[in-house]
């Protein structure tokens, strides 16, 4: 995707550089940020062109929490983060927050390189423009909206593509490793709790809707509207 502009937020110089040298090879534009203020400062003026931001988790000024929290109060710009921890509840904490993919360093920059592409291919393609209802849950495929009875509601990447996953397999009983597979789109080694986490997010935002989403003991979910 020539031209697609990517927002790199990393104190350490030679992790900016080394992920930039990777992404700029399958010609991406960078851009990159040194801290918290300055990621904010940069996104602010150029956020109708950056289409994904990669973002360090431990920074002076900063962090990439805070700087998570700012930017999911008014854009769902997909978010990667970057951390040296790998431990499972940050995992289970940046998910809460809006993450669409957690990546623990030391990591292979191919691999950072595929998950980018991947994100990027399902929010920048082409997209039919396909409008699907459930019983008051309307699905917009080319805007990328969901809305409930009429009233639009706010969905991470995320829960946006778990939630269609579940839609598209209306009635059929989902096992989390399925979804995982098929909603992550990665070989995932974390706990499969964060299915849940991100479960219980969307049944949230579903209002009544959300008993629709049924939980299949000792399988995973199914979405059923009797």
């Amino acid at each position: 995707m020539n031209g697609v502009n990517i927002l790199i937020v990393d104190d350490e110089e030679r992790m900016r550089k080394l992920i930039k040298d990777f992404l700029a090879a399958k010609g991406y534009s960078i851009l990159e940020a040194e801290d918290g203020e300055k990621a904010l400062e940069i996104f602010e003026r150029k956020k109708d062109k950056i289409k994904l931001i990669l973002l360090d988790v431990m920074m002076p000024k900063l962090d990439g929490w805070s700087v998570l929290r700012q930017i999911r109060q008014e854009s769902k710009i997909p978010i990667i983060m970057l951390t040296a921890r790998g431990e499972e509840q940050d995992e289970l904490f940046g998910f809460e927050l809006g993450v669409d993919e957690y990546i623990s360093k030391p990591f292979s920059p191919k691999i950072l390189v595929a998950r980018v592409e991947a994100i990027l291919k399902r929010t920048c393609g082409d997209k039919q423009n396909e409008v699907k209802e459930y019983n008051g849950i309307i699905i917009d495929e080319a805007g990328r909206t969901v809305s409930v009875d009429g009233k639009a509601i706010e969905l991470s990447l995320r829960e946006y593509e778990l939630l269609k996953y579940l839609l598209d397999n209306e009635n059929i009983a989902l096992s989390r490793d399925k979804i995982l597979n098929n909603v992550w789109n990665y070989d995932y080694y974390g706990d499969s709790r964060t299915i849940d986490s991100h479960i219980k997010k969307i049944r949230h935002k579903l209002g009544k809707k959300g008993k629709y989403i049924k939980t299949m003991r000792g399988v995973g979910y199914k979405f059923e509207m009797k």
